[in-house]
């Protein structure tokens, strides 16, 4: 809509109400230099390069002069020009000339002004000697210049004013500052960290990190953007792999990040003749905006590490019976914590394999694998694939194993994420993905978190919801423990592990008892609304549900008026009028025996609110890994085809035989857990394992390693040589992400281009040609040109990727549904009219709490909750192999309250062993106020210290999900 017309240096622009003049001569095309600015941060006006001729007696900043009606503007005169060139001097008269980012990635904004205005100093001028330019390819060895002739200034008397190295990937050179806060409000604004600021006065003012700490002691979570905010050399990406050079001189390639559910949008700068990445930076995309992480933006080296698999391996014959007492297996986890570096010892296990060829090795997998189908049935027989594939690859696995094992088993890590979730959401309205995408949080009135540490789990989507509560939205947080999130808050509840089924339905209660629900919506969308009202008015008070949750009945009350729309008073808002509410929620939610009706709940409360099919509302369980929802839409689930088509539906089972022309099993398969079990029952002979590693993310452990020693036959395709692996009789070593092509589905369904960046080492192959081959040595064709044309046979199975291709994704991707993709981006908000249930209503399904499996008792005291951390993801198999992360997270720890410890005589640091019912562990152990007494947190990333030998293999009944968030366990001095 325009409002305004301006002149700017004769030529008309037209304009929207509150364009800036900065805003409207860069849509026009007009260059106007800034250096306190970006397009990504709100205008401030502390440099003044950007000033221009309004016609008033002064110059006036243009990056925050509002345009008005017939204003008339000259962006350039002699006078702008001299005023330019001047404080260009006078900037750069202290600045180190070349600075850090000039000399690297060549782009420091004021020396280009100063070329451009012919005012370059060469007072400061240092040669790569003089700096120190780090050509070795330990990070550790970077530095950044300390030119003596700086010495010299004045202001500068101490070296910790000049540098700062003390992050990992990070360095600061305070001397090519120039205080233009764009890193303050990067920090501030955009990532709603609050870690930097300003200390000292006058001309010793400077950026400083906490309360003037060393940044690498701060607590700053590196997640680089004030690098990449940031006009100068005073911060700069530090070398990880090669030293950095000008973009030009690398080859830059779009794709997305490997890590998160969120998907970030990505640009990769590579040196193709060394076959490295040098750095990333984000890219501007609907998902991210040009933001990332600290996995994201430094994490990536994990593909060119020295220990990545590049022959195919047998089993020496020598080597057998596999097992926890055979050699090649022979450390004990304890064994395990005195090794150094975190990975699998490969002087340890190596000595089992020999190198073979692809053909030796794979007629091998297929003659093995047809043996023990033939002779026992296909049930004999299982697969695990992986969420850190592309569609196009979870989609061939699951072929596979289906039409060439002829077995529906077959699973992945959505057991052990959001399986409860899904199984929720298909029962109550038809449909397990997300409602909206996260970003649609910027226009709600409520966010609800429950369950997730989002600013640890899925960093970037926690920047749009701490924008959003810095704007005014109101942030309600639950959690067993609190955690940065919190921070934003209005209402922070700290409930009881295993007690969310209270908190819930106390909240429904009181928005149904004050009439705090949208009746419009229930009566229209909804069916068995009654059973609700009936179970949570008589059974679930705020004094009852405070008493099992531990959460105040008065807090309960007041979360439950800001979500009904009362502000924290009983008032009966209009129809239609509640707050528009978000919920977001994670594996703290899913990853319990009462994760389906944990998940039931949350579907409740925003049918009860009408908070389904709006803008700024939704169901939105976060996704853990970059592929979690792509490999669910294209069935590595035992129970559904591609888009959750029932395996038991004849019609649905008869279309996939006749696309694939073989018959298929009508009975649905065993899960991930199951799967393990009936390996030790013997009745599961034979796996697959593509890209998992059980042995560190399965439950109980112990009884996963002996699963895995008493298979028949096990196949293990991977980048490394993992903790799953050792127990191969066949290691298959595939391309990393890094190295192939193929499409992501991120947890908006979102579809993205994941684009080759590198070329694979030795003879890895890319996963999808891996099981082409195998397929077609058990008489299954598989004969694919593209990962492209494995999309279109897998889109065109489909009803939610029908129409999309590697063609119309473009260069953000599509969400699906997409009924126009040359055209349009997808729907974003799901359900507005109907859903996708035989009677196009939600329902509600009334949930009693139950408490957890396994309580704390005399013997096992403390409650275990496991999750991650910042830094690391998964098994840790890619970031332990990632210098900079395994440089800021290098060791497992536990968590515990400071009064556990106290009363326990453990000092913080010391080691610990923690025992549960099915083992136990060593570790250091942290004081942690966030931990409740008789908790404790232990991330499950640490082969060393690995939390799932302690947790039990208990199941949610519904989505078959494991209780990796509450066990118990006790705790002594090591």
């Amino acid at each position: 809509m325009v409002d305004f017309t301006l002149t700017i240096d004769g030529t008309p622009v037209a304009v929207p109400a509150g364009t800036t003049i900065w805003e409207a001569a860069r849509a026009a095309g007009i260059d106007v230099p800034a250096l306190c600015h970006s397009p990504s941060l709100a205008p401030v006006g502390v440099c003044r390069m950007c000033v221009v001729d309004v016609g008033e007696r002064v110059l006036a900043a243009s990056c925050v002069r509002p345009c008005t009606e017939g204003m008339q503007v000259r962006t350039t005169s002699p006078a702008i020009e001299q005023h330019r060139r001047i404080l260009t001097g006078l900037l750069l008269s202290e600045h180190p000339v070349p600075c850090a980012r000039e000399r690297t990635t060549g782009d420091c904004e004021l020396e280009r002004l100063g070329r451009r205005y012919g005012v370059a100093s060469d007072r400061l001028r240092v040669t790569s000697s003089e700096c120190g330019v780090r050509t070795a390819e330990s990070p550790e060895d970077a530095a950044l210049p300390v030119p003596h002739s700086a010495l010299r200034t004045p202001h500068f008397r101490h070296s910790s004013f000049l540098q700062d190295l003390s992050s990992p990937v990070i360095a600061v050179d305070h001397r090519a500052c120039i205080l233009c806060d764009r890193c303050v409000r990067a920090c501030d604004d955009v990532q709603g960290n609050h870690v930097i600021g300003r200390t000292g006065k006058g001309h010793a003012a400077r950026i400083a990190f906490d309360l003037d700490a060393p940044m690498g002691e701060s607590t700053c979570v590196a997640c680089g953007e004030c690098v990449a905010a940031c006009p100068t050399g005073a911060l700069v990406n530090k070398p990880i792999t090669l030293p950095i050079v000008p973009r030009s001189e690398l080859t830059a390639t779009e794709s997305v990040c490997p890590y998160c559910g969120v998907g970030c949008a990505i640009t990769y700068h590579a040196d193709a003749s060394a076959n490295r990445v040098v750095f990333a930076e984000g890219r501007e995309s609907p998902v991210n905006r040009a933001r990332l992480c600290v996995k994201g933006r430094y994490g990536w080296d994990y593909a060119t590490h020295p220990q990545r698999l590049t022959k195919p391996l047998i089993r020496r014959a020598e080597f057998h019976p596999k097992g926890p007492l055979s050699p090649e297996v022979r450390s004990s986890l304890a064994d395990r914590g005195r090794k150094p570096g975190g990975v699998v010892d490969y002087d340890d296990v190596l000595p089992a394999f020999r190198e073979a060829t692809w053909d030796e090795a794979l007629d091998l997998v297929a003659a093995r694998l047809k043996e023990i189908r033939d002779a026992h049935g296909g049930g004999a027989l299982a697969g695990f694939g992986s969420a850190k594939c592309s569609n196009e690859e979870a989609y061939l696995f699951q072929k596979l194993v289906r039409a060439g094992f002829w077995t529906n088993n077959v699973d992945h890590c959505t057991r052990l994420c959001h399986a409860s979730s899904v199984a929720a959401l298909m029962e109550t309205i038809g449909s397990g993905a997300v409602t909206n995408v996260f970003a649609d949080v910027a226009r709600a009135d409520v966010c609800f978190v429950t369950g997730s540490h989002t600013a640890g789990n899925h960093p970037v989507a926690a920047t749009f919801i701490k924008n959003a509560a810095e704007r005014g939205t109101k942030l309600i947080v639950v959690d067993v423990r609190r955690h940065a999130m919190a921070d934003f808050a209005t209402h922070f509840a700290q409930i009881k592990p295993g007690t969310d089924v209270a908190f819930y339905n106390g909240l429904m209660h009181v928005l149904v008892r004050e009439g705090l629900v949208d009746r419009e919506f229930i009566a229209d969308r909804t069916s068995g609304f009654e059973a609700l009202r009936e179970l949570v008015l008589a059974d679930y008070s705020p004094e009852r549900a405070s008493a099992i949750c531990g959460v105040p009945a008065e807090t309960i009350v007041a979360i439950a008026r800001t979500i009904g729309g009362g502000d924290g008073r009983a008032a009966k808002p209009q129809a239609g009028k509640l707050p528009a509410m978000i919920v977001f929620w994670g594996m703290g939610v899913s990853q319990h025996v009462t994760g389906t009706d944990n998940a039931r709940c949350l579907i409740s409360l925003c049918l009860l609110t009408g908070n389904v099919g709006k803008p700024g509302t939704g169901l939105h369980p976060l996704r853990g890994q970059n592929n979690v929802q792509g490999a669910s839409d294209a069935g590595l689930i035992p129970m559904v085809f591609p888009d959750y088509q029932p395996v038991a539906d004849a019609e649905v089972r008869h279309k996939f035989e006749r696309a694939w022309n073989v018959p298929l099993d009508p009975r649905p398969g065993l899960t991930v857990v199951e799967i393990m079990h009936a390996a030790l029952e013997q009745e599961v002979r034979g796996m697959y394992i593509l890209g998992e590693n059980p042995f560190i993310s399965d439950p109980n452990g112990n009884k996963v390693r002996r699963a895995l020693a008493s298979l028949d036959f096990l196949v293990v395709q991977d980048i490394f040589l993992t903790e799953t692996a050792e127990f191969a009789d066949v290691v298959l070593p595939a391309a990393s992400y890094f190295e192939k092509d193929g499409t992501y589905t991120n947890t908006d369904r979102r579809v993205q281009l994941g684009r080759k960046v590198l070329e694979p080492p030795g003879e890895a192959r890319a996963d999808w040609r891996i099981i082409c081959d195998l397929a077609n040595r058990l008489g299954l064709a598989m004969d694919y040109e593209s990962p492209a044309e494995i999309f279109d046979e897998f889109a065109a199975l489909t009803e939610s990727y029908r129409g999309l291709s590697h063609a119309n994704l473009g260069r953000d991707g599509k969400l699906w549904p997409c009924p126009d993709p040359e055209r349009g981006d997808g729907a974003a908000i799901l359900f507005d009219d109907a859903f996708p249930t035989a009677d196009g209503r939600g329902k509600f399904v009334p949930c009693p709490w139950k408490p957890a499996d396994e309580l704390p008792d005399d013997s096992y005291p403390f409650v275990l909750n496991t999750g991650r951390v910042l830094e690391h993801w998964h098994t840790g198999s890619m970031t332990r192999r990632s210098y900079a992360l395994s440089a800021i997270a290098p060791r497992a720890f536990a968590a515990m309250n400071p009064g556990d410890l106290e009363r326990l005589g453990i000092a913080p640091g010391e080691t610990i062993r923690v025992a549960s019912r099915r083992g136990e562990i060593e570790l250091e152990v942290r004081a942690d106020d966030a931990i409740e007494p008789g908790g404790i947190f232990i991330p499950f990333h640490y082969r060393e210290a690995a939390a799932n030998i302690l947790t039990t293999e208990a199941l949610d009944p519904f989505g078959k999900i494991p209780e990796f968030k509450f066990c118990a366990v006790r705790v002594a001095r090591a």
